[in-house]
């Protein structure tokens, strides 16, 4: 009992921070505004050039970031667990490789502009990935193992880079359309395309949270997952298509964002314990708080102008990475 009442107490303390964080986002950066005038901007807008700021530029940014720091920090951890990989997490695994490089295909071979059909294009690379990573990493007497995955993930994750790369090289005029989108931001998104790939996240945290305790018995290992009558054959299905939902979701709103997928789950696991009916939905908001986080930090760095805020997730999450591959699987 005392157990949950902690939990409980660190989570409602988690949703202030995020809170804070989404509030300050919208309040701070380039156009000078205050608390008071995004107060107003809600409950009577005069159509300011503040308040137009915060209404069409600022609020759409502050939930993108939120949404897809969420979804990108469960992703992380859905795949740590499913792998025993402290190193999985779809930037690694090549997931949000395979969903940039289809959107980029889309953008240069077929100028596809339109938000609905960036969803399901970035879906389709984001599954793509996956079952070619765990098709490789399969593949021998062996089995799959952490080790053949995250090699797996490194060669997905190199080949798809590469086709981008090709792609943007023989289409020179969608580079400058889609150059700031590859590094990852949030910035310049308004709520038309958050909109168009909303219902597919909202139905893979739905899903997440649905099989929660099912990942408990597939975190003891899959013996035991087993022994105790478990479909493991279908929970590895429906986990995986909800990382595909998740991460292809987001690439398809902010570009390829990688590393939160790796910090954040470990952060998690030391505060709030590895329940994962606990652990899936806190998880997911330290992922909106570190995104919110980094992309107010983005918006001073080298003002006036922004640091793509997936630079900033790669600068925090780079030395963390080093720290879990230095420590050994």
């Amino acid at each position: 009992m005392r157990k949950v009442s902690y939990q409980a107490g660190i989570f409602i303390g988690t949703i202030l921070i995020l809170g804070l964080l989404l509030g300050m986002s919208i309040v701070y950066g380039y156009t000078d505004t205050s608390w008071s005038l995004a107060y107003e901007a809600f409950i009577s807008s005069n159509n300011s050039k503040e308040h137009i700021v915060i209404e069409s530029i600022r609020l759409p940014r502050a939930l993108i970031a939120a949404v897809v720091g969420s979804s990108l920090a469960i992703a992380g951890l859905l795949m740590q667990t499913l792998t025993k990989n402290p190193l999985a997490s779809p930037g690694i695994f090549g997931i949000n490789a395979g969903a940039g490089f289809m959107v980029v295909a889309a953008v240069t071979l077929f100028g596809v502009a339109d938000l609905q059909a960036f969803s399901w294009i970035s879906f389709l690379g984001a599954g793509i990935a996956a079952v070619g990573v765990y098709v490789i990493g399969s593949a021998g007497r062996e089995g799959l193992t952490p080790m053949k995955l995250t090699l797996a993930g490194a060669a997905i994750t190199a080949l798809f880079a590469s086709f981008t790369q090709g792609l943007l090289v023989l289409n020179e005029a969608a580079l400058e359309q889609v150059l700031f989108w590859l590094a990852g931001s949030v910035q310049g998104r308004d709520l038309e395309i958050l909109g168009s790939v909303f219902p597919y996240i909202l139905f893979g945290w739905i899903l997440a949270l649905v099989i929660a305790n099912k990942m408990n018995v597939i975190a003891m290992g899959e013996d035991v997952a087993k022994g105790l009558g478990l479909k493991t054959g279908l929970i590895k299905f429906l986990a995986l298509s909800i990382v595909v939902l998740l991460a292809g979701g987001s690439v398809a709103i902010a570009g390829p964002i990688g590393f939160i997928g790796i910090v954040i789950p470990h952060i998690a696991k030391k505060i709030i314990g590895i329940d994962h009916r606990w652990l899936i939905p806190y998880t997911g908001l330290l992922g909106a708080i570190l995104l919110l986080a980094a992309d107010i930090g983005a918006r001073y760095i080298i003002m006036p102008q922004e640091v793509p805020v997936g630079v900033m997730t790669a600068a925090i999450g780079a030395p963390f990475f080093i720290y879990i591959a230095r420590r050994g699987f």
